[in-house]
């Protein structure tokens, strides 16, 4: 039905020839949750809402499709907008299709992408990190990891018997100048500044089904007027990553580190961050996840500790209601917030509880 639909609605922009070879799906999820966190401010306030960000997974609603052209080669695309169910508007800066916009080809040897893209950074802990991009994740501590995309981006991606590799490269990286930690004011491809912008992301690693680990390299460059003191080409912030995870029969561990340098207007911050979790079914419906993080500002005592645990229940193959509990330590003046995009007083402990409903279609 969904193909029949979407061939209705996309057959003016396609010739016949084209509309009888090519596939085209519909798919999306759409996930809201009620949060509590306690000291949302240096006062010590506790605040109750709806997350527009994510609950345990970001909604979205996408297009996929592919042409096959013979000889193990496909034209392929994806259109994928995200969306806040608190509100019913955008993510990703307000833009139409901000999680992902690309053409490419796939062929035996990987796929090749031109557009924007998720880079490395983003598949990087794609098998590592046991609560993904949950409200209380790693996210938290940096909200660029489940926002690790590239405006105008070359990309490729491969996986050949287990062996992965990746690498995207960006004119412009983000060309959006509001709406978070996905708009950053740096569309880049500045005349007499060729790296004004740029980004260059890398992976490297194995996957089998009982274990697999890769390495991952980020880089981008600062820009006029860019967000976060990276607002002159000179600047930039970079991300070295390690992942890896195994299963111990039903049970997923998975863990890593990031040692991550910013060079910025506002002086200099080297940072690790090491992440260990778990994931194991309690039942054949209940799972359990449970996960540990710290950030270690170096030179520095503003470090935070994180320490969350969930459940997920699953009503069906594609609902499921889900419930978790956190805790963010902060150290010195650090204030990173338990749920992504928060706020938190400086220096401050904060709690959170946090139930919600999800539907994948």
């Amino acid at each position: 039905m969904k193909r029949v639909f979407l061939t209705l609605a996309l057959s003016p922009l396609l010739c016949t020839g084209a509309a009888a070879q090519t596939s085209v799906t519909v798919y999306g999820i759409v996930d809201s949750a009620l949060a509590y966190t306690t000291n949302v401010n240096a006062a010590g306030a506790g605040m109750t809402k709806m997350p527009g960000l994510t609950g345990s997974l970001p909604s979205r609603l996408g297009f996929r499709g592919s042409e096959d052209l013979g000889n193990g080669l496909k034209a392929v695309f994806a259109l994928e907008d995200g969306i806040q169910v608190d509100t019913g508007q955008p993510s990703q800066g307000g833009r139409l299709f901000g999680r992902q916009a690309w053409v490419g080809l796939q062929t035996p040897y990987g796929t090749f992408m031109l557009g924007r893209q998720q880079n490395m950074t983003f598949y990087a802990t794609q098998k590592s990190d046991v609560l993904g991009p949950n409200l209380f994740s790693i996210s938290s501590i940096d909200l660029y990891i489940p926002n690790a995309r590239s405006d105008n981006a070359i990309g490729y991606l491969g996986n050949i018997d287990g062996v992965v590799l990746g690498a995207t490269w960006s004119t412009g990286r983000d060309a959006a100048t509001s709406g978070g930690p996905a708009a950053t004011s740096c569309g880049g491809e500045v005349a007499g500044d060729a790296s004004a912008c740029r980004q260059v992301t890398a992976l490297a690693g194995l996957e089998r089904a009982r274990y697999g680990f890769n390495v991952a390299y980020d880089r981008m460059n600062g820009g006029p007027g860019a967000a976060f003191g990276l607002s002159a080409s000179r600047y930039h912030d970079r991300r070295l990553m390690g992942n890896g995870y195994v299963m111990l029969g039903a049970t997923k561990v998975g863990g890593g580190v990031m040692v991550r340098s910013t060079h910025a207007a506002g002086g200099d911050v080297d940072s690790n961050l090491y992440y260990l979790g778990f994931s194991s079914p309690l039942t054949s419906a209940l799972q359990l996840d449970l996960q540990g993080a710290r950030r270690d500002q170096k030179d520095s005592p503003n470090d935070s500790t994180m320490l969350v645990a969930r459940l997920v229940y699953s009503l069906s193959r594609r609902s499921a209601v889900y419930a978790a509990v956190g805790s963010m330590d902060n150290n010195g003046t650090a204030a990173i917030a338990l749920d992504a995009g928060g706020t938190v007083g400086p220096g401050m402990r904060q709690n959170g509880f946090m139930t919600g409903i999800r539907h994948i279609f």
